[in-house]
Parts: C-alpha cells; sequence; structure tokens
C-alpha cells in the first residue's frame, strides 16, 4: 500500500489521488509511504527512482555499510523500529531513502509509530518545511515512544515486585514467566536505542548545511543516553527480582525437603524397633510375655517421639 504525503503551508498533508493521478501524485509527494507494497507499487516506484527497491532479506541485513550509505537514489537509512505483537514486543527494520524533495519509506508489518505519526497528521499537527526535517522529526517520535514503552515495562517490573516481595502466597512461576517477558521487552527496547544511535550519528554527518536538524538531532542523542542507562537500571532490577524469586522457590522447596527429612529421622527408630520384632526367630524372650505386644508398640512410639522432642529443643524445627 502506498500512502502519499504532501507539505503545505509548512504542514504535512495527506493526499489521496484518484487511480489515474497517481504517478503525477508519486511525482509531487514529499513523503511516500510504502506499507507491505505490492508487486506493481514496487514496479512503480521503482520505475519513478531509475533503482532497485531491497527486499526484506536485504532490508535486515546487520552491517553498517548495508543499513547506512548513499548512492546515486539518496541517503539510506535501515532502521529497528519496536512492533507489538500478541502481547509481545518484537522489532522490525524500516528502510528510509532521503533525497533532496522527498523521502520514501519502506516497511512490513504495522508500527505504532507510523500509526501515531499518521493521527497526528490527520489532526495537523506536523509543522515541517523539508523532507529532511519530517526524517528527523520521525526518529525523534520514535524515541519518546521508546521511552512509553520503558515506563510502561517499568510500571508492569513493579507490579511483579509487589508480587515477589510482598505478596503472600504468590505464585512465583508465572513471576518468572512475567520477568523473563520484561527482560525480553527491555532488551528489544535497547536494541531499537542503540540502532537510533548509530541512525542519528550517521545523518549528522549528511544533514550538516542544516543547523536547526543537527540540534534537534544532539537532543535526540541526549535523550537516548537518559533511556540506554534506564535500560541499564530495568535490566539490574529484573536480574534482582529473578534472583531473589528462584531464592524464594529454592527456600520453599528445602522446606519441603526439610519436613521429608524430618519425618525419616522420626520415623527410624520405630521401624527398627519394629524390624526387631518382626524377625521370625524360634527363640525369642519377649515372646513369652503377656504384655509383650503393648510393649513393644510403647517402644515404638516412644522411639518416635524422642527424636522429634531433641529436634525441638534444638531448635531444628
Amino acid at each position: 500500500m502506498l500512502r502519499l504525503f504532501n507539505i503545505n503551508n509548512d504542514t504535512l498533508k495527506e493526499h489521496k489521488p484518484p487511480e489515474d493521478q497517481i504517478k503525477q501524485a508519486v511525482a509531487k509527494a514529499a513523503w511516500i509511504d510504502a506499507h507491505e507494497p505490492s508487486d506493481d507499487e514496487r514496479s512503480q516506484l521503482q520505475a519513478f527512482l531509475h533503482a532497485t527497491l531491497p527486499e526484506a532479506d536485504d532490508v535486515e541485513e546487520i552491517e553498517s555499510s548495508a543499513r547506512y550509505f548513499t548512492d546515486s537514489t539518496g541517503i539510506h537509512v535501515r532502521s529497528l523500529f519496536l512492533a507489538q505483537s500478541e502481547g509481545r514486543h518484537s522489532t522490525a527494520t524500516v528502510a528510509f531513502i532521503l533525497q533532496n524533495d522527498r523521502l520514501i519509506t519502506l516497511r512490513e508489518g504495522e508500527l505504532a509509530d507510523f500509526r501515531l505519526l499518521r493521527m497526528r497528521i490527520r489532526r495537523g499537527q506536523v509543522r515541517v518545511d523539508s523532507p529532511q526535517e519530517l526524517l528527523v522529526i520521525m526518529f525523534e517520535q520514535k524515541v519518546e515512544n521508546l521511552a512509553d514503552a520503558l515506563e510502561d515495562i517499568h510500571r508492569k517490573l513493579e507490579e511483579v515486585s509487589y508480587l515477589v516481595l510482598e505478596e503472600i502466597d504468590s505464585d512465583l512461576e508465572d513471576a518468572i514467566d512475567r520477568l523473563a517477558k520484561l527482560e525480553d521487552s527491555n532488551g528489544k527496547v535497547r536494541l531499537c536505542l542503540m540502532d537510533t544511535q548509530r541512525s542519528i550519528s550517521f545523518l549528522q554527518r549528511h544533514l550538516r548545511s542544516y543547523p536547526e536538524l543537527q540540534e534537534t538531532a544532539r537532543e535526540i542523542m541526549r535523550d537516548v543516553d537518559t533511556l540506554m542507562s534506564h535500560t541499564t537500571f530495568l535490566f539490574d532490577k529484573i536480574n534482582f527480582l529473578m534472583d531473589s524469586t528462584q531464592g524464594f522457590i529454592n527456600i520453599a522447596q528445602n522446606k519441603i525437603i526439610k519436613i521429608f527429612s524430618i519425618a525419616a529421622v522420626v520415623f527410624l527408630p520405630p521401624t527398627l524397633v519394629a524390624s526387631i520384632y518382626g524377625m521370625n526367630f524360634k527363640y525369642m524372650p519377649e515372646l513369652d510375655i503377656a504384655y509383650a505386644y503393648p510393649v513393644a508398640i510403647g517402644a515404638m512410639f516412644l522411639a518416635g517421639i524422642a527424636p522429634y522432642w531433641f529436634f525441638k529443643r534444638k531448635g531444628w524445627l
């Protein structure tokens, strides 16, 4: 799907031309958003750019030379964005092609950053005067959304913290599962922040003729540094809670093992007495005693009480 946007009076507006005017509208658009483009749409863009658009496998390459470069088509940046599906965070790469008079984005999947940007555009809240400024604004909004994601992770982490450290008879296995998901989300946010650092650093080198954008880029870099520190704090807290949860699980398991160990020791002496009088020898003195049976029962009872009383007096129970 191709979405076309124009800059009118320093404000970004979406343009929906009729089918017979698509080619003219593409040529005049300041921003062409290619969201999961069809083969016909890809061919149309490639003919317009006189260049081959990157395939999905090319976009996902991690080498710096494949993610940040310039050629006759324009300035190329391929950046990771945070995505969410089925309650879990993931990452998706967006390919940016910046030219003098237009910006082209190529992406797969629906991203909250682009959905939010379209909503702001419909409200007339995106004021730009060039595709270069639009690209920087996209990264600025990306960092803001990553900050929101970290706040959400921190809020969920506080809930798990209360579950582990305060709540009695809490489900610790569920806490471990939630902590693992939060650690994974925090790692993906950090990965997007690191990628943003590289992207902004690359853009700063190629937008030297735009001093205002340079200052905005520096502010984005400062925000990214702050958020990177916050992800480190979250990693430390997640690890602490993970260790605490595993410790509480080990303590609970040790209590169970302790009960079985004490039960084994308590029943060992009575078992010994019962074993002695359960032997089938022909001559056993106690067999002729009238009260031998209750005496044996009493001996087994006392043999069981004695170790329990000893453990209790020592404070082992």
